[in-house]
């Protein structure tokens, strides 16, 4: 947008280069990804003062999650705001764009990443913040914005490797036999998406000769036109790549096979995030740049749908350990968004963004509710728990506001997003599809239910008395607090819903009509 004016006769700049004054709102795009990187780069730089680095963390994620909010009010009231990077004009250089879709993910995952850095003041070791908890994290958290925010389908594959390459840092931290062993899993499928990911977008630039999003979109449209271009063949390897990375069914083991390992604050922000940002490219790239893929292959698409949600809801009620219970239900709530991306219809699409807004905050929420769990009766086993009822009825309640917001009960935010699929699945004649979401749903509720009884109403194994250790009032604090405040939102969410509503439907009309979008960035653009 702003920069001094090529020389090059070739470029028309009445089409490429918009040249407008730039104002302090404008940015509040760049921020959720300069701000983290930035203040990661510092935090490292302090690694000699341990108990500096969760201030330098929470207050860089507190500036980030209220310009976010700025960020969606804007968005809200004047449509998809856009900015390009230096003298390079669009569809040319680095541009971010953010739309609807993009802010109701980045300021959801802006909170989770806020609440979990509340979480690890006390969970987070001396040996965890010298060895770069906090660094990872914020550099995580800028990667995930910018894949949210990014206008660049290359520059979406750079933020691909960011958020990776922190997230690997994460895994590892401790050095356990157990994270190692998790790592090497997570990081083989999460590398063989990410190759077939740029050879896509290679494959993409080839024939298109750009791989700005706006561009692109035009480009495209112009040649399904025209006819000769294999975009089902396009669109299927980036279907196979973003599904890999959400963690959908065939390629899903590596998930419950690493998230239990390393940290509870990291396995949370994981749970949260990682998978929502496959969901997010799965929508943008195939969804809007690639329209027609989803009905191309609707078929596959239901049967990942009905296979994810029902063997994640099977494999969370088989476990034992309350951590590999909340992978296999991240699992089970990839399914479900899965639901709506095989439906494609624009209420199927909304449902799929709801559904991911509300398992960012609710998988965050039982992840840390399990780091308590497992801090108060010194184990993650269901055999060895019990008495927490009695130990601490605030967190027994909302545990259990916790279970019915996953299992899809009223009144929280679990519901709404499964009425809308359930609908849209209906009304595509996807009677099946409808059947099996409900009953991975009720499975789901049992293998949820089961650890809330086990871990708060049971009171002793076999005549003996649970060990129980108390909280302190200042762990209480920190532990419960963070929880508390995400509680807060899902319930607000359930009670008050048509904000975010109306934004998941403005997201789902984004990607089928990306004409806003478009605009955005060129608006001269037919």
């Amino acid at each position: 947008m702003a920069g001094e004016t090529a020389s090059y006769s070739y470029v028309d700049l009445s089409v490429a280069y918009v040249d407008a004054t730039i104002t302090a709102a404008d940015y509040l795009v760049v921020l959720p990804v300069a701000g983290p990187l930035i203040m990661s780069a510092f935090a490292l730089m302090m690694r000699r003062q341990p108990h500096l680095q969760p201030w330098i963390a929470g207050i860089t994620l507190g500036v980030v999650f209220i310009g976010n909010l700025a960020l969606t009010a804007r968005v809200l009231d004047s449509g998809p705001v856009f900015m390009a990077m230096g003298r390079w004009l669009p569809p040319f250089g680095i541009s971010f764009n953010a739309d609807a879709l993009g802010v109701i993910m980045a300021l959801t995952s802006s909170l989770v990443a806020l609440v979990a850095v509340l979480y690890s003041a006390k969970s987070v070791d001396g040996d965890g913040r010298r060895y770069g908890f906090y660094p990872f994290l914020l550099m995580l958290t800028s990667g995930v914005s910018g894949a949210f925010l990014t206008a660049d389908l290359f520059n979406l594959y750079v933020w691909f490797e960011v958020l990776l390459i922190s997230s690997f840092g994460l895994i590892v931290l401790g050095n356990s036999h157990a994270q190692l062993d998790g790592a090497v899993k997570y990081a083989f499928l999460n590398l063989v998406a990410t190759t077939l990911f740029l050879i896509g977008v290679g494959y993409t630039y080839g024939l298109f000769g750009t791989l700005n999003m706006a561009d692109l979109s035009l480009r495209i449209a112009e040649s399904q036109a025209t006819g000769g271009m294999p975009l089902a063949t396009l669109g299927a390897l980036f279907v196979f790549a973003f599904a890999m990375k959400a963690a959908a069914f065939p390629l899903n083991f590596w998930l419950p096979a690493s998230y239990h390992t390393p940290n509870i604050v990291t396995s949370a922000v994981f749970a949260a995030l990682l998978t929502k940002v496959g969901i997010y490219a799965l929508l943008r790239v195939v969804g809007m740049l690639y329209p027609g893929t989803f009905d191309t292959f609707q078929d596959v698409l239901i049967w990942i749908a009905a296979l994810t949600s029902l063997l994640g809801a099977a494999g969370a009620l088989a476990s034992t350990d309350i951590r590999k219970i909340l992978g296999f239900l991240v699992l089970s709530g990839i399914g479900a968004m899965f639901v709506g991306i095989a439906i494609a219809t624009p209420d199927g699409l909304r449902g799929t963004i709801l559904y991911a807004v509300h398992s960012i905050l609710v998988m965050a929420a039982l992840y840390l509710a399990a780091g308590v769990i497992g801090r108060m009766n010194g184990s993650f086993d269901l055999r060895s728990v019990g008495g927490l009822y009695r130990a601490s009825p605030f967190f027994a309640a909302m545990f259990l506001i916790l279970v019915f917001a996953i299992s899809g009960l009223p009144p929280f935010s679990g519901f709404w997003p499964k009425v809308i699929l359930v609908r849209a699945s209906m009304v595509a004649g996807e009677g099946w599809l409808t059947a099996a979401y409900l009953v991975s749903s009720f499975v789901a509720m049992i293998a949820i239910g089961r650890v809330w009884l086990f871990a708060f109403w049971r009171n002793d194994i076999e005549g003996g008395a649970i060990p129980v250790t108390g909280l302190s009032l200042d762990e209480a604090r920190t532990y419960l607090t963070p929880i508390a405040v995400l509680v807060l939102v899902i319930i607000g969410l359930g009670i008050i819903a048509d904000p975010a509503v109306n934004l998941a439907s403005l997201a789902a009309v984004g990607l089928v009509d990306p004409s806003a979008y478009i605009t955005a960035i060129s608006p001269v653009a037919p």
